[in-house]
Formats: structure tokens, C-alpha cells, sequence
């Protein structure tokens, strides 16, 4: 077994705390849709959960959020070399959809959209180690719910975070050989 070093052969695992990923970075990117939408907080619902919770009525304002896309730049840089860790950096873009639901769907899409171009909003968001990097037009689509017809309004934010981890990549000090040249 290694010694999660590389002074001996074996896999390297990070060493340093990773960003939040899952139902961690779920619950974050809740409270930013509530802080910034003004829906209550039990109206804002993760999109995909191990018990679905009942929908809500059709005259109720809500909104699913769940992220769909996480890409990542193709080449991280290596750098901070000391003699015990060397930190691997690269960018992730995270796409979330939010759907908002009832019949003022519309404005608290709205009021999302143009309340995260404000940059006390985002301010608030790159505490949490995330930036707006975009956002997509909001896009009508009605749904058919317990067959009847339900107001609903799609938008897609791209969110953009620096991923920095901590390998114990040793610097090499001393070299058991000797280069001669001309």
C-alpha cells in the first residue's frame, strides 16, 4: 500500500480538502436561487432527491434546480512545487437548469435572471468559490402534471469555480548520478 507519496510507487490521492460536489454543492446553489429569486425556502427543490416530495399544486409558485453539466478545462497546470506537495489548478463550468414553476413562474425566472447580473449578488456567490460566467434565455415549457396543464420556465446558469488539489508530489533535491559534458 502506498504512503499517498510519490517516495514510493502506487496511486496519488489529493491531500487537500476538494470543492463541494453532490448534494453538498446542491444545497449552495439552493440558497443562491432563494437568495437571489425570492422564492421561500421550501419552494426551492433540488431536481433529483432519493424521495421525491409531492409536487406542488398548480397555483403554487416553486422552482426545481439541479446541475445538468460539469465540464472542466482539458489542461490543469501544475504549480506551487515545495519540497512536499505540488498543487494541480484547473476551472470547472458547472451548468444548472432551473425550472420555475405556478403562475408567476415567469417573474420569479425573471427576477433570477436579472438579480444575478448584480454584482453584490455575485459578490455573495464568490464566497462560496463561484463566479457567473452565463446564462441562457428562459424558455417557456408547459407541462402536463396529474393531467393538468402547468406553467413552467426553464433557465440554464453557467457557473464558474477554480479547483485547486494538493498532491504529495516530492521535489526532487538530490539525483543519485552525475551528467558530465562537453
Amino acid at each position: 500500500m502506498s504512503n499517498n507519496s510519490s517516495t514510493e510507487r502506487g496511486w496519488l490521492t489529493p491531500g487537500r480538502q476538494s470543492p463541494v460536489y453532490g448534494e453538498a454543492l446542491d444545497r449552495l446553489l439552493s440558497r443562491w436561487l432563494r437568495g437571489v429569486s425570492g422564492l421561500p425556502e421550501s419552494m426551492v427543490r433540488p431536481r433529483w432527491q432519493p424521495q421525491q416530495p409531492d409536487i406542488p399544486p398548480a397555483d403554487v409558485n416553486w422552482c426545481a434546480c439541479g446541475v445538468v453539466d460539469i465540464q472542466c478545462d482539458d489542461n490543469p497546470a501544475f504549480v506551487n512545487q515545495t519540497e512536499e506537495n505540488t498543487a494541480l489548478w484547473r476551472h470547472e463550468t458547472i451548468e444548472c437548469l432551473a425550472s420555475f414553476y405556478g403562475p408567476a413562474g415567469q417573474q420569479y425566472a425573471t427576477r433570477f435572471r436579472d438579480g444575478i447580473t448584480v454584482s453584490q449578488n455575485n459578490a455573495e456567490l464568490n464566497t462560496q468559490g463561484l463566479s457567473l460566467a452565463g446564462y441562457s434565455h428562459i424558455i417557456p415549457f408547459p407541462e402536463l402534471i396529474n393531467t393538468q396543464w402547468v406553467r413552467r420556465y426553464d433557465f440554464t446558469v453557467r457557473l464558474r469555480r477554480k479547483v485547486v488539489r494538493e498532491y504529495n508530489i516530492r521535489s526532487l533535491i538530490d539525483a543519485p548520478f552525475t551528467l558530465s559534458g562537453e
